[in-house]
């Protein structure tokens, strides 16, 4: 899930809106991270070209 869809249990407004200060702060904690600027589709797009890619591999090596 992606945070723009979160909602504040402090102050029932999108986190993405970041009106209070636990708003911001799980804004920040969610927008660290290595894929966290990616949508979940792409994610998934990712995650069948890698497994594609393995499978391919294994093939090439068995």
């Amino acid at each position: 899930m992606t945070f723009d869809r979160l909602v504040c249990a402090n102050c029932a407004a999108p986190v993405a809106q970041g009106r209070c200060a636990v708003c911001r702060a799980n804004r920040e904690r969610m927008q660290q991270g290595p894929f966290a600027g990616l949508n979940p589709v792409a994610l998934i797009a990712l995650l069948v070209v890698l497994i594609g890619a393995m499978a391919l591999l294994a093939t090439q090596t068995a």
